[in-house]
């Protein structure tokens, strides 16, 4: 049994709280246990400087914690003037999930920036970051939809991701902060709404797995995938529907 009583496929309790600023063209702040992110999507009338002149658009992210974010104070790393390397790439994986989300073509020569601010860790707050970037993301795009700027929609995948670790020989999903640092295997799977992998990152933490827990892991990802997904599609169908679209 894990310390907070849940089996290893289940993961933590997730809220989520849409249009939280009010500004941004999509907003929420996710919460997955004690791990809460505020993610923002900004519709901005530019593509990337190596699309231009392309007719394609683009996906980008960035990824900050606050100083107070975790149990003992960080500096913020404006202060430092030079973000670490961490947090680089945490946003380019991020980044990367949420492209897959998208077909660039139908959004024009514009960028959805994503922004994903921890305001409190306990663990899994790249995982959470991704599923709650993805659910401003479709905010956004809905926004842009209403307003015209859209031809078809390009909604091309739902993406969820989860934290899976190796504890005693045990698969466990959604890691929570104390699991995080007793992992034998510490893994980071972004999944499609069909369960297909964007992507596998993860290490292990001092001695090697084999590829049959590597299989266990991956399957146990993808059941706490299915739960984050629930909670996704329950958010942003409200959103979708008036409009007459839905999830991939």
């Amino acid at each position: 049994m894990r310390p907070d009583g849940r089996q290893p496929h289940e993961i933590r309790p997730i809220t989520i709280e849409p249009d939280f600023i009010r500004y941004p063209e999509g907003s929420v702040l996710y919460r997955a246990g004690d791990t809460v992110v505020l993610c923002n999507a900004s519709v901005l009338d530019r593509t990337a400087p190596f699309l231009r002149g392309s007719g394609e658009g683009w996906v980008t992210a960035e990824y900050a914690m606050l100083p107070r974010a975790t149990d003992t104070r960080s500096d913020r790393e404006v202060t430092r003037g030079k973000q670490s390397g961490r947090s680089q790439e945490i946003q380019r994986l991020i980044g990367r999930s949420l492209r897959a989300a998208v077909t660039r073509g139908e959004i024009g020569e514009r960028t959805l920036a994503i922004d994903c601010d921890v305001l409190q860790a306990d663990g899994s707050t790249r995982t959470a970051s991704i599923s709650g970037g993805w659910i401003a993301l479709v905010f956004a795009l809905c926004r842009m939809y209403e307003q015209g700027l859209l031809n078809e929609w390009p909604l091309s995948n739902l993406i969820a991701s989860v934290a899976v670790g190796l504890i005693g020989g045990e698969a466990r999903a959604d890691l929570d902060y104390g699991e995080d640092v007793d992992c034998d295997v510490d893994l980071n799977l972004v999944f499609t709404g069909e369960g297909n992998l964007i992507e596998v990152q993860g290490t292990a933490e001092g001695r090697s797995f084999s590829r049959d827990q590597l299989s266990t892991l991956i399957e146990v990802g993808w059941q706490g995938a299915q739960q984050v997904i629930l909670k996704q599609k329950e958010i942003v169908a409200p959103r979708l529907e008036p409009l007459g679209l839905t999830t991939p």
